[in-house]
């Protein structure tokens, strides 16, 4: 599971990256095909950006080494991130691009998940409906090696496991803005590229936020599923190296 909802959460993605078109007219490239390096970042004209910005840059020698840390300061506490570059090189440069053009500042996290398999909280939707992205979708940069999830006898299903930052998607490469944090170990199949890291500090604001549990509803008056009954604002996210 996971995205459009979660995982299955999640990330429409969306229409063309309006702010590129005229360089890149300029330059000869088709403003509305992918960009021309490795990672091919692709608009999605026929699902919107949920927030204007440009398509992210696409360097032939993608950076493939080093981490970098980023601060998300919440309404509830900071949550800071460790990116790993050589884990998923495109989906870092991705989020580092929207993170500097402030796409996630002042957004909300709008699911939390409290299933036995499945602890996680979601974000990077502008639109705070689980349906926006960025105007474009670009390949997944899959987990190998993870260890299977003890509660599938399948095999089929592997530990995501506490501390994990990886992206939501709608189904196979239509990676966009949105992302989740997983703060207990959870059994997903291996579908969801892992680009990076919550630290301690991190883990502690989201265990808060999980306290609170899911927002109750007059038809579920104790969902597993659904908004965070403690309302979780990204108030800025910060490259700090």
């Amino acid at each position: 599971m996971v995205k459009r909802p979660l995982v299955s959460v999640l990330v429409s993605m969306l229409a063309a990256g309006t702010l590129g078109a005229t360089p890149a007219a300029a330059n000869g490239i088709d403003p509305t095909g992918p960009t021309p390096g490795p990672c091919a970042y692709t608009p999605t004209p026929d699902d919107p950006a949920a927030r204007p910005v440009p398509l992210p840059r696409d360097p032939r020698h993608t950076p493939s080494r080093g981490t970098v840390d980023v601060l998300l300061r919440t309404n509830l506490g900071p949550i800071p991130l460790e990116l790993d570059r050589a884990q998923a090189p495109c989906t870092v440069q991705s989020f580092v691009h929207l993170s500097r053009h402030r796409f996630y500042d002042r957004t909300i996290c709008h699911r939390l998940t409290t299933y036995p398999t499945l602890l996680v909280l979601q974000c990077g939707d502008p639109s705070g409906t689980g349906e926006g992205g960025p105007g474009y979708r670009y390949g997944d940069e899959l987990p190998t090696g993870l260890p299977p999830a003890p509660t599938d006898p399948t095999g089929e299903r592997k530990v995501y496991a506490r501390g994990v930052l990886a992206m939501a998607n709608a189904g196979p490469d239509t990676n966009g803005s949105q992302f989740f944090l997983v703060y207990g170990n959870s059994a997903l199949r291996p579908n969801y590229t892992i680009f990076g890291s919550v630290t301690p500090s991190g883990l502690n604001t989201l265990d808060r936020v999980a306290a609170g549990g899911v927002t109750p509803t007059a038809e579920d008056p104790a969902p597993l599923d659904g908004p965070p009954a403690l309302r979780t604002e990204i108030r800025r996210a910060t490259i700090m190296r």
